[in-house]
Order: structure tokens, then C-alpha cells, then sequence
């Protein structure tokens, strides 16, 4: 059984597959404590994988599955993915903060480590690799991710509900991206057009 807090169908609305039609599966639980984090892990419903599988093939035009969180590593393994990219026919993706283990069998790895974050650095970010590297940036020294090997790196601004911080993160966030160009901009599309 494993205590999910919601699964949906939107886009991705983040780093390399922005833009792309997914199905969401969202756990609740996380073994940090982000203050940014917009996640109720409290909130959530017990679930079988194969009811799990069943809800995501409700949206048979999705290409991804993206197993986000909470944190996802802590309740999945290689079977898990593997029953769900057999019984859906959907790449599986996963988000992390890279603190724990993942499977082997995922399709695509985004890391976000959090551990310059209050609450994110409950523990430190053990993953070395992944495809995309996406940093939540509020002006941490960058130079802590050089020893993480991944295809792509983004920054993504952090939001804030107060408008004249988050426009102040977005330009720290862009002279950054300027500064340090092997990182490219993320936004978060689904903010920005307000799509659930």
C-alpha cells in the first residue's frame, strides 16, 4: 500500500519536459522539511499499485508518468517501475531530492536537492546523477552542485506569494543564468498560466 496524496493529469510544468502532457502521481511523506514545500503530506489516501495503475490509465494520451512527492524514493522500488511502465505503456519519470536510492529502471531522473534550503538540509543530497539537474535558486554558491554529473541543469526561481519578492528572485535568477550559463531557466509554466 502506498499513501498518495493525489494523482492528476496537467503538463509539466518544469525543466526538460515543460510543455509535456503527464499523469502526476504525488506521494505524501518527505524526510526533509523544505519551508517552500507545497505538498499536504499530512493528506492522502492508501493506494494498491494496481490501483495506482488504474488511475494513471485513465489518461491514456499521457506519453510520462512523473512520480513526484513528498519524496518518491522513499516508497518505490524496481518492480514498482517496472509494473507501472508495464501495465501503462508510459515512461516513467521521477523527481527527487536525491537523498535516497532510486530505482534503476526509471526513464528519466530529475534531482532537486534542497540541502541549502532551512528544512532541505536535514540530510545531504547523496544522488551524483541524473538527466536533469533542477535547482530551486534564492542565491546559494552553485559551485556545491558542480560534482553532481547531469545532461541538462536549470535554475528555477523560487516562488513566493509576495509579487515583489518572486520578481526579485526571477532576476537574481536570470542574472545568474547569465552569469553562469552551462545552467539554463526554468519556470514554472504552470504558475505562470495558472494550470492545475
Amino acid at each position: 500500500m502506498y499513501k498518495i496524496n493525489e494523482i492528476f493529469y496537467s503538463i509539466q510544468g518544469e525543466g526538460f519536459h515543460s510543455g509535456t502532457p503527464a499523469v502526476f502521481v504525488r506521494f505524501s511523506g518527505c524526510n526533509l522539511r523544505c519551508v517552500f514545500c507545497d505538498t499536504q503530506h499530512q493528506s492522502g489516501n492508501m493506494m494498491t499499485l494496481q490501483e495506482i495503475v488504474d488511475e494513471v490509465n485513465k489518461y491514456p494520451l499521457a506519453p510520462l508518468v512523473v512520480l513526484t512527492g513528498g519524496e518518491p524514493s522513499l516508497f518505490i522500488n524496481e518492480a514498482f517501475v517496472e509494473e507501472l511502465k508495464q501495465k501503462t505503456g508510459k515512461r516513467v519519470t521521477i523527481e527527487t531530492n536525491g537523498t535516497r536510492p532510486i530505482p534503476a529502471n526509471l526513464d528519466w531522473v530529475t534531482l532537486s536537492p534542497k540541502s541549502a534550503f532551512h528544512g532541505g538540509d536535514m540530510e545531504p543530497c547523496a544522488l551524483k546523477r541524473c538527466d536533469e539537474l533542477k535547482v530551486v535558486y534564492l542565491g546559494q554558491d552553485l559551485a556545491q552542485y558542480d560534482d553532481i554529473e547531469a545532461q541538462y541543469r536549470f535554475l528555477q526561481p523560487c516562488f513566493e506569494e509576495n509579487e515583489e519578492q518572486r520578481k526579485a528572485n526571477m532576476q537574481a535568477c536570470v542574472e545568474a543564468v547569465k552569469t553562469y550559463p552551462n545552467w539554463r531557466l526554468s519556470l514554472q509554466i504552470h504558475r505562470v498560466l495558472n494550470v492545475p
